[in-house]
């Protein structure tokens, strides 16, 4: 479960970059039409920008979610010496992997909500 819920919030922080960090990077570099373009051949991405608040809820309660279990549940490492440098390994890889998925999150809030915000 934990893996799970751990993927997921990464997907729904990146989709988050995708949502409304990208466009403003594109726009802001000059490249515009090239993102209209990627939009033309993956029409998809479009419904992430329609429903950017559903999209924000749902990772910021995965994001608490995986944070929660990262500080209430402690690590259940196998007593097995070269088992539990293997869990080890892959719990500093999940904190990575929730800091990065903490970046993406606040970058994407930044750009979708606070950025229209500020006359530029």
């Amino acid at each position: 479960m934990k893996k799970v819920i751990s993927l997921a919030t990464l997907f729904f922080s990146l989709s988050t970059l995708i949502c409304c960090a990208l466009p403003a990077l594109f726009v802001m570099l000059g490249a515009g039409a090239a993102f209209a373009s990627l939009l033309g051949v993956f029409p998809q991405l479009i419904w992430f920008s329609e429903h950017k608040a559903i999209v924000f809820f749902v990772a910021g309660v995965l994001l608490l979610a995986n944070l929660a279990m990262r500080i209430f549940v402690p690590p259940q490492c196998p007593a097995d010496p070269k088992l539990a440098a293997e869990c080890a390994r892959a719990q500093r890889v999940s904190g990575i992997v929730l800091k990065i998925s903490l970046i993406a999150y606040l970058v994407g809030g930044l750009f979708a909500f606070v950025a229209p915000l500020l006359d530029w």
